[in-house]
């Protein structure tokens, strides 16, 4: 009995072998968080028991192979996806400084080490040292759970990132043709060649085709799927070009970044499927490989392993440090950036691999002699196993302490307010585009909450109208929910549909509210339409009027307009809080249109906020044609208005309708009319107040600076 219950394993039944592999997705991270051991450790120590070297559960066969290979690329995917473009612009050369210290620094003490220590050959010694300045972004997942991908050591550390694999994966090239003879003045040209044609079609094409797809097709799977495979696509043509498909793979999250809103469903789908599935069977991959019985049963093997693990975790270190001194980052922030670049698997293994199949001849009895010995492959599998524990343990700790820190931090100049969106939905073709702006207006917190309402214009039950409003709430609410993010349905019978938005507004608190543009029917019948008028007369919140033409997420730019004196108006701070919520977002770069004097105002906003931004100075509203000028296909136009008699209120703004129809008919645009007092609960006088004391003393601060 017991010998056919043994020759059961390696497993071979598909079946059988993936619900195992669930089973330990599932239960591995809640057994080691239990002995305070990091989920990626967990699941590589999972594989490496249950894999050929343990106890012979599973073989590393071609379908582990596969879903690691797919997870890897997820890895660095998401991590391509959710950079900050606009703070990677602005610290580029962060990280290609960091990128040159996580470089030279192994490579320059591998080669020493393994020339010296071990009297390895020049060209193994540096094809070895290539190992320890590869990495990979392993424990990026635990830094994207607690919520500080777009802190600047994480965003210096994934620059940084490119640039060293980049430059590994080049020596290993560079090797691999000094084996075969063929570096010349060809090589080099062929691979620049190469090189530059790959990077202009993932930077130039796939976004234009990406943006193209998107536009015409809404269903999620299908967006899903596109996207995906754009990802392999790039992955591949890497490979073609020379370099290691994971470069690929993070190239196009770069690419597509501004294409997938961070608060989507498309971006919600992608994260879901790689952290359950992909990226947990790819570390179960890895701790597969790992040997401990050659490892521990021979002493040079152990020695190698040993040095590998002090000259790899010892050089990123000192890379860390040096950086974390060069930009005067915190401990923590030192931590991070060590625990994200100190693990590594995938270029590791592809360069580990390569030198062990290259044969450089045969010795006396016709074994071959390999670049890179059984010992040295053993040895990387050990520093794998360690680089990767230490990496998760350091991204934990500095990740943790800085998620803490954003928590308890409070922007002076944001007084914290509770934010109620309400979002009418009365027509189904606008509908998600609508909750998609809410979602992405919206800050984080669970007190920021959003509601969708369907007046049923009418006093007598219709059962019939009564489920065509239920179904529609129930759309929204899958939408809403695709995002991780909570709506609440509301339904109400009333004969004035604008009495029964301006109660509901009233009851529930609300402090946002958004509109599809009205449709006009006919010559009487004006731009915003009666009812709209007759809610924003009633309603003093903020309030967005929006008019679709593409996806949001479509959009490259938004051109923002602002009347004089429109950060006077009470609800100036969080009407811009909203609007830099959306841009950063969707990734949109801004185009401001604005006085002098709103500029100076609204640069305040810019200062913990990495936007991409240009302005124009702009008071004439009557030569508002200039805006038309400069609006390009793809672009978004908002224009921040104000109800009649108010502050920042200028009689031009009537003349906009025209204006909007005759030259922007075939662009998004929003019109915003501020909120215009605090008379509700979740908001007071004294907040703006506030606000506008630090404005202003910090404003005298810079006078007085400059003087």
């Amino acid at each position: 009995m017991i010998h056919e219950t043994i020759s059961m394993f390696p497993l071979t039944n598909p079946v059988l072998k993936f619900s195992l592999l669930l089973f330990i997705i599932l239960m591995a991270p809640y057994l080691f968080k239990k002995i305070k051991i990091p989920t990626t450790i967990g699941l590589i120590i999972s594989g490496a028991i249950i894999g050929p070297h343990g106890i012979n559960f599973m073989q590393r066969d071609s379908s582990i192979i596969l879903y690691g290979t797919v997870g890897l690329l997820y890895i660095m995917f998401i991590a391509g996806l959710e950079i900050d473009l606009a703070d990677f612009k602005k610290n580029s050369h962060k990280s290609v400084i960091f990128g040159v210290y996580s470089f030279l620094i192994p490579m320059i003490l591998g080669i020493i080490g393994m020339y010296y220590l071990h009297n390895f050959s020049i060209m193994t010694s540096v094809l070895i040292a290539s190992l320890f300045a590869s990495h990979t972004l392993v424990t990026y997942p635990i830094v994207n759970t607690l919520g500080i991908s777009k802190n600047r050591a994480v965003n210096i550390t994934i620059g940084g990132t490119l640039v060293t694999d980049i430059l590994a994966l080049l020596v290993l090239t560079v090797i691999v043709g000094m084996s075969n003879s063929v570096i010349n003045l060809q090589f080099w040209v062929d691979l620049v060649i190469k090189i530059s044609m790959f990077t202009v079609v993932v930077a130039l094409v796939l976004p234009k085709i990406t943006r193209y797809f998107l536009k015409r097709e809404d269903d999620n799977v299908s967006q899903y799927i596109f996207v995906l495979g754009i990802v392999f696509l790039s992955a591949f043509l890497a490979e073609i070009a020379g370099v290691e498909a994971i470069i690929g793979a993070f190239l196009a999250g770069l690419a597509l970044n501004q294409l997938i809103p961070r608060a989507s469903g498309l971006m919600n789908r992608i994260e879901f499927i790689g952290n359950a599935l992909f990226i947990p069977i790819f570390l179960i991959g890895v701790g597969m490989l790992i040997n401990f019985k050659t490892i521990f049963t021979d002493i040079s093997t152990l020695f190698i392993g040993v040095t590998m693990i002090i000259i790899a975790t010892g050089s990123k270190y000192l890379a860390a440090y040096l950086t974390q001194k060069s930009f005067k980052y915190t401990l923590d922030e030192r931590r991070v950036i060590f625990g994200l670049s100190n693990s590594r698997v995938a270029a590791t293994l592809a360069a580990v691999l390569v030198g062990y199949n290259l044969i450089l001849g045969y010795d006396q009895n016709s074994e071959p002699i390999r670049l890179i010995s059984e010992k040295v492959l053993d040895g990387t599998i050990f520093m794998i196993l360690f680089t990767c524990t230490i990496a998760s343990f350091a991204t934990q700790k500095g990740a943790y302490n800085l998620s803490l820190l954003e928590k308890k931090s409070i922007d002076v100049n944001n007084p914290a307010e509770d934010e109620r969106i309400l979002i009418p939905i009365s027509l189904p073709d606008n509908m998600n585009e609508l909750i998609h702006l809410g979602l992405n207006l919206k800050s984080k917190g669970s007190a920021n909450e959003l509601f969708a309402l369907r007046v049923l214009s009418s006093d007598v039950i219709d059962e019939k109208e009564e489920k065509i409003a239920k179904e529609m709430l129930d759309q929204a609410e899958q939408y809403v929910s695709a995002t991780d993010h909570k709506l609440h349905k509301l339904m109400r019978y009333d004969i004035n549909t604008g009495i029964s938005i301006t109660n509901v507004i009233k009851e529930y608190r609300i402090t946002d509210l958004i509109i599809g543009l009205h449709h006009k029917k006919g010559l009487n019948d004006s731009f915003l339409g009666k009812l709209t008028e007759n809610i924003l007369s009633k309603t003093p919140v903020n309030t967005f009027i929006y008019h679709s033409i593409q996806p949001a997420h479509t959009m490259q730019r938004l051109v923002l307009v602002f009347p004089d004196h429109a950060e006077k108006e009470p609800g100036f701070q969080s009407i811009m809080n909203r609007i830099w919520n959306f841009c950063i977002n969707n990734g949109l770069k801004v185009v401001i249109f604005s006085s002098q004097n709103t500029y100076k105002i609204i640069q305040l906003f810019k200062e913990k906020r990495s936007l991409e931004t240009e302005f124009i100075e702009f008071s004439e509203w009557d030569d508002f044609l200039i805006v038309s000028s400069k609006i390009q296909e793809n672009d978004g136009l908002m224009i921040i208005m104000s109800r009649v008699g108010m502050i920042s209120y200028n009689s031009s703004m009537l003349k906009l309708s025209k204006y909007l129809v005759k030259y922007f008919s075939k662009n998004n645009y929003f019109l915003v009319y501020p909120l215009q007092n605090y008379n509700s609960k979740v908001a007071s006088v004294s907040s703006n107040l506030f606000f506008m004391k630090n404005i202003n003393s910090k404003l005298a601060f810079n006078r007085k600076d400059k003087l």
